[in-house]
């Protein structure tokens, strides 16, 4: 039977069990830990957050004593490394991880307070206004930034879009086949050598990529395909692909690694094929590993700015047709803060982080799609079962 809804009446009784039970769970922690926790451990806890929360006060004041409490867990925790080894790493652990998400919050509420003026300013037209009206019969995209006190970010979105949907059409399919080949049909010698340099592709530095980008892939296109422009949409989606191939071939190949080895010889001792058997049964037990390489290769080729800002022109304006990627426009989202965020002030400045939030959030939609594709392959394939 369908177990009915408490009622508003009710609400208020709910709520003091749920604090009730909530309170004897947090005596009863308290307990377990004094129990099982000596006195100096306490003690030497008890020294390492206060002197860690005094430290963040008094940088937040701006003090000049801000060394003393740091000073004071520098020693609290080498003495009790030396006494209460176990102990001291709890608490540094869970320091360490206090500190992460405390400093993606801060990061996060950073950026949100920052864009707030030009949030203000433009409303929700900083997000989609696509046509400047303080201008006399203005083209599509035209004067959308910084002209007439018009600040949109519509131009840079699209060609953030463009240039992602070109790199993911190159790193998807290239990456999936190039950790199928690495993982289930190179030969063990070539694969000592392949993966290594995969893996080595991914510290070349992003401004290597755009200087080659910008000296031989624009020059090509624009003396053998007469480009509007020495700067294209294709070619810096083209590099920025190139740039995401090693992400979505390591994680890949991990994913597909990681199916157990009895799956396979189970498929080859039923007559199929190695080939049969890595299509039919390594790809799908492992695609929930591959679609999140594929998604990071996504993130990477979204957020990528030094290659695609060295490599575009930096004129801002809708292409016609839209899907247009050798029109003489090129900037994006994380260009466009690179190239203007040193010169830039007031609502301008604020714009330019309301760039960096739909960065985030395009990010993180990506991250939790990631996730909800794990998932779901998680359920298909039975879980724990």
């Amino acid at each position: 039977m369908t177990q009915s809804l408490p009622s508003v009446g009710e609400l208020p009784t709910e709520l003091r069990t749920a604090a009730t039970r909530r309170a004897e769970a947090t005596k009863q922690w308290a307990r377990d830990y004094r129990s099982r926790t000596e006195d100096g451990a306490i003690a030497m806890h008890g020294l390492v957050f206060g002197s860690v929360l005094t430290t963040f006060l008094l940088f937040l004041a701006g003090s000049q004593w801000t060394v003393l409490p740091v000073l004071a867990f520098l020693a609290t925790m080498g003495v009790g490394w030396y006494r209460y080894q176990a102990e001291a790493a709890k608490a540094l652990t869970f320091l360490t991880t206090v500190a992460t998400v405390s400093i993606l919050t801060l990061i996060v509420a950073f950026l949100l307070l920052e864009s707030v003026p030009a949030v203000r300013a433009m409303g929700i037209d900083l997000f989609t206004q696509v046509r400047n009206p303080a201008m006399e019969n203005p083209a599509l995209g035209q004067g959308l930034w910084g002209r007439g006190g018009v600040w949109s970010l519509t131009p840079m979105m699209l060609g953030t879009a463009i240039t992602t949907v070109i790199a993911t059409l190159i790193a998807a399919p290239i990456g999936i086949a190039g950790a199928v080949f690495v993982s289930e049909i190179a030969p063990r010698r070539v694969r000592e050598v392949v993966k290594p340099g995969i893996e080595l592709m991914a510290g070349i530095p992003s401004i290597t990529y755009g200087f080659i980008g910008l000296t031989i892939v624009n020059q090509y296109f624009y003396v053998e395909f007469g480009t509007p422009t020495i700067g294209t949409y294709f070619a810096a989606g083209l590099m920025i692909g190139i740039m995401a191939l090693p992400t979505v071939v390591t994680v890949a190949e991990d994913a597909l690694n990681a199916v157990p080895e009895p799956i396979k010889s189970g498929a080859l001792a039923m007559g199929s094929t190695e080939w049969q058997t890595t299509k039919s049964v390594t790809i799908p037990a492992g695609l929930s590993g591959v679609s999140a390489g594929v998604l990071l290769g996504i993130g990477r080729a979204m957020g990528e700015t030094m290659a695609a800002t060295v490599m575009l022109t930096h004129t801002k304006g809708f292409p016609s047709p839209v899907f247009d990627a050798f029109s003489n426009y090129g900037e994006t989202l994380t260009t466009v803060i690179a190239f203007e965020g040193g010169n830039a002030s007031g609502i301008h400045m604020s714009a330019l982080f309301a760039a960096g939030v739909v960065l985030f959030v395009m990010v993180m939609i990506l991250s939790i799609g990631s996730q909800y594709v794990e998932w779901r392959m998680y359920q298909k394939l039975g879980g724990d079962q």
